[in-house]
Formats: structure tokens, sequence, C-alpha cells
């Protein structure tokens, strides 16, 4: 069982540096998937965060192509902790963050908890799922495409 979660996590890293980046988070993402719907590969239980946060739900949010953020608040959350974990760099994704962040009634302070949890890395998608970002590995690959699509949704908003 151990050797076929190793397969699993190498095939997936396989398909996601040898396809084109939509084909390639599709696959990766139904892979991943696999493993949170109970089947042998067991992926789900390699993350070290929340239940609802486990590799499974970032691979289904990618696959979706759906993947934003419900609040505003959260979305310059998510953007501080991909910018402080080295998800997003460069001057375009603080800026992108720091707009926002002025835009905000009452700036992103501790006690907005959307802010704070956005910040902590858990992405609140509004349909009552919270995804928790970060990790190493194949969730790490995951979480840097989250947080590009989280950066194009905040530079949506602007």
């Amino acid at each position: 069982m151990k050797g076929h979660k190793h397969c699993v996590v190498a095939a997936a890293t396989l398909i996601g540096l040898l396809m084109p980046f939509s084909a390639s988070h599709a696959q990766l993402g139904n892979l991943l998937n696999q493993g949170s719907n109970g089947s042998p590969s067991g992926l789900s239980g390699l993350t070290g965060g929340t239940s609802s946060g486990g590799i499974g739900n970032l691979g289904s949010a990618l696959s979706g192509g759906s993947v934003t953020s419900s609040d505003s608040s959260n979305v310059v959350g998510v953007l501080q902790f991909c910018i402080k974990n080295n998800y997003l760099g460069g001057s375009s994704a603080s800026s992108v963050k720091d707009s926002l962040m002025s835009k905000l009634p009452g700036g992103a302070s501790n006690s907005n908890s959307s802010y704070t949890d956005g910040a902590n890395g858990i992405l609140d998608t509004g349909s009552g799922q919270k995804l928790s970002l970060g990790g190493d590995g194949v969730k790490q690959q995951l979480t840097k495409q989250i947080c590009d699509k989280i950066l194009e949704q905040g530079k949506s908003m602007l």
C-alpha cells in the first residue's frame, strides 16, 4: 500500500511536468481526487491540514477550473499568504495586494476573520468549502497554481 502511494505521487508529478499547464492541472486534479474518494491511493491522508483542506480538495478545485474566493478580504489574505511563502513573487503580486487592501472598508486587520483565514493559508470558496493551502511536494505545486488564480481574481477586482 505504501509503495502504491509513492507511485501515484510520482505519476502525478510526472504528468504535471510533462503536459501543458491546462491539461496537466486537470489530469493532476483527477489523479488527486482519486485519493480523496476512498481509492487505494490514499493521497488525502498525506496532507497536514484540516480535513477540508486535503490534496483531493485542492485537486478538485483546480480541475473544476473555478478557484476563487467568495470574499475580497479573503483574497487579500490569501495573496498575503502566497507572497509570504514565496508562491507568488515580484512587485505585481504585492501591488495587487496593496491596492485591494486599500479598498477594503477599514483595511485588513486581525479582527477581520476572512482576511486572517486567508493570511493563514485558508481559501474560503464561499460554497461552504475551505481549502488549506501550503505543504510539500504535490500540494505545494497545487498551492502555487491556486495562488496564481487568486492573483488573477485580485487583478480583476481592481
